[in-house]
C-alpha cells in the first residue's frame, strides 16, 4: 500500500485460497496476510450506527463489526476503484442488513490498515430511521431462515459512541472502536 499523491491510494495485491485465510486463523503458526476489506457506516436519522455481530459461520464469530466483508481481486482487466469497492460495500449492506441503498448513494469515508496489514476502505450511507433498519434486517432474517440460511450477522444494534460497545457484550473487530469515534465526532460537529 501506498499513495501515489494525496487523492490516489495504491494498492497490490493477488488472489489466495480460503487455505490461507485459515492459516492466518492457527494463533501458533498465522501467516500475517493482510487483505482488503470493505464496510459501510450506516448512521440513523437520530445519530447512532449500525452495528451487527457476527455468526458463528463468519470470519468473526461473535464479534461485533459493521456490515461489510473482504474484497476478491477484479476479474482480470477490471480496475479495483473506488466505484467497484462502492458496488461491494452496498450489496454488503443488503446481503447482512437487508437495507437497499444505490451505490452511488455511499460515500467514502475513511481508510483504515489493520492487523496483519489488512486495509479497510469504509462507506458511509445516507441516514435511515433505526426502526426501518430494524424491520428490513428482521425481513432479511425470516427470508434466510425459511431457505435453510444462517444470516450472516445474528444481531444488530444501534450506538453513539465507542464507549457503548462494552455495553454490547463480547468482542468487536479492532476497527470497530476507531470507526465508532470517528462517527460520534462527525455527530457532535
Amino acid at each position: 500500500m501506498s499513495w501515489n499523491d494525496p487523492e490516489t491510494l495504491r494498492l497490490v495485491w493477488y488472489r489466495a485460497t480460503y487455505r490461507l485465510f485459515l492459516l492466518r486463523q492457527d494463533p501458533e503458526h498465522g501467516l500475517p496476510v493482510p487483505s482488503v476489506f470493505v464496510s459501510v457506516a450506516q448512521p440513523t436519522d437520530g445519530g447512532r450506527l449500525l452495528v451487527g455481530r457476527g455468526a458463528s459461520s463468519t470470519s468473526h464469530p461473535g464479534a461485533w463489526q459493521p456490515p461489510g466483508g473482504t474484497m476478491e481481486p477484479a476479474r482480470t482487466g477490471v480496475a479495483l476503484d473506488a466505484e467497484c469497492l462502492r458496488r461491494h460495500a452496498a450489496r454488503e449492506l443488503v446481503e447482512e442488513v437487508g437495507h437497499v441503498v444505490a451505490s452511488e448513494d455511499v460515500e467514502l469515508w475513511t481508510v483504515t490498515r489493520g492487523q496483519r496489514g489488512s486495509v479497510g476502505v469504509h462507506f458511509r450511507a445516507p441516514a435511515r430511521p433505526a426502526d426501518a433498519l430494524t424491520e428490513q434486517y428482521a425481513g432479511l432474517v425470516a427470508a434466510e431462515t425459511a431457505q435453510g440460511r444462517t444470516p450472516e450477522l445474528d444481531r444488530i444494534a444501534f450506538i453513539r459512541s465507542p464507549a457503548e460497545l462494552g455495553e454490547l457484550g463480547g468482542t468487536c473487530v479492532n476497527v470497530l472502536p476507531v470507526l465508532a469515534a470517528r462517527h460520534a465526532v462527525g455527530m457532535s460537529s
